[in-house]
C-alpha cells in the first residue's frame, strides 16, 4: 500500500527504521538486513504480538487502542508532536467529509493589517502558499510575493536557497511543519500536487519526507543572508488567523536596538510600493 492509502503503516515503518537496536536496548547479533528495528522487535518491546503489529503496518487494522499506541510510541521514541501526529492517522475520518477549498481568501481586516505593519509580514496557508504579503516582506525575499510557495522555492530556487545560510535546518523545519499541518488528509489535491512535484525534482525533499518527522509551527529565530543588507538575524512569529482554515500570519521582526533593526529600517526606507494586500485574492489559478 502507498502512503496515501496506508498513512499509518508508512509512518510506523519510517519511524521504526530510525530507532537503532542500541537505542532500544537490544543487543546487536549478526548482520541486520533492515535499518532500525525489526517489526517483531517493536512488537516485543511494546508488549503486543508480532502478527498484530504486522497488521498495523500493512493497514489491516487501523483502530488500535490508546494503550497500544502509547506502547508503540514509547518504543519508537515519539515525542509529543510525533505522538499527536500518530493519533491523527488513526482518527475516524468521514468519507463524506467536506474538502477544504483549494484556495482560501484571508479576511479583509487581516489584509489591511498586513499592509499596515512596519515589519515584513505575510499570510500563508498550510502548504506555505503565499496569499498576501507587504512590500517589506517582498523586499526581504521575492519568493514572498503573492502566488509564491516557500517550500518550492526552498528546494528548487537557488536564489532563495542562498538567502538561508542554515538551509539544511530550515528545510528540515518546513518539511516537518508540513507533515504536522496535513495530518491524515493526504488525499488533498494540493498536497498531492506539491509533494509530487518536490519528490520528483528534489533529492533533499525526498530524503526528508521519507523520515516522517513532525513538528508544530512555532516562533523561531531565523538567519538570512540578504544580497543588499548582508547577514540578518530575525525572529519569525506565526500567528493563527481566527475564522480561517489554518491560515497563518507570519511576521519577521528584529531585536529592538540591534544592527538587524537598523538594516531592516534601511530596507524599509527604500522606495517600495505599498497597499499590496488587495492582490491577495489573486494567487495562481492552480491553487
Amino acid at each position: 500500500m502507498s502512503e496515501t492509502s496506508n498513512p499509518l503503516g508508512a509512518y510506523l515503518r519510517a519511524r521504526r527504521e530510525l530507532v537503532t537496536p542500541e537505542q532500544a536496548g537490544i543487543p546487536e547479533v549478526g548482520v541486520r538486513r533492515v535499518p532500525g528495528l525489526r517489526r517483531e522487535e517493536v512488537a516485543m518491546l511494546a508488549g503486543i504480538s508480532a502478527d498484530y503489529y504486522l497488521r498495523l503496518e500493512r493497514g489491516r487494522n487501523r483502530h488500535p487502542s490508546m494503550q497500544v499506541l502509547e506502547s508503540i510510541a514509547r518504543v519508537l521514541h515519539l515525542d509529543e508532536d510525533h505522538f499527536a501526529h500518530l493519533l491523527t492517522l488513526v482518527a475516524e475520518v468521514s468519507r463524506q467529509r467536506r474538502r477544504r477549498p483549494r484556495k482560501e481568501t484571508p479576511p479583509p481586516g487581516v489584509l489591511k493589517l498586513v499592509d499596515s505593519l512596519i515589519q515584513p509580514a505575510f499570510i500563508e496557508d498550510r502548504y506555505f502558499d503565499i496569499l498576501a504579503s507587504n512590500s517589506l516582506a517582498r523586499a526581504l525575499s521575492p519568493g514572498l510575493a503573492v502566488g509564491g510557495n516557500q517550500l518550492r522555492d526552498l528546494f528548487l530556487n537557488p536564489a532563495e536557497q542562498a538567502l538561508h545560510p542554515e538551509w539544511e535546518s530550515v528545510t528540515e523545519c518546513f518539511v516537518a511543519n508540513l507533515r504536522q499541518a496535513v495530518g491524515n488528509d493526504v488525499g488533498d489535491p494540493r498536497f498531492i500536487e506539491l509533494t509530487g512535484e518536490l519528490s520528483l525534482a528534489s533529492p533533499r525533499f525526498r530524503q526528508l519526507w521519507a523520515r516522517h518527522e513532525v513538528r508544530g509551527q512555532r516562533g523561531t529565530p531565523i538567519r538570512m543572508n540578504h544580497p543588499q543588507l548582508g547577514e540578518l538575524a530575525l525572529n519569525r512569529e506565526r500567528l493563527g488567523i481566527g475564522g480561517t482554515d489554518a491560515l497563518m500570519l507570519v511576521v519577521y521582526h528584529p531585536d529592538a536596538g540591534s544592527s538587524d533593526a537598523d538594516k531592516l529600517a534601511l530596507l524599509a526606507s527604500a522606495d517600495l510600493p505599498t497597499s499590496n494586500a488587495q492582490r491577495a485574492g489573486h494567487a495562481r489559478s492552480q491553487f
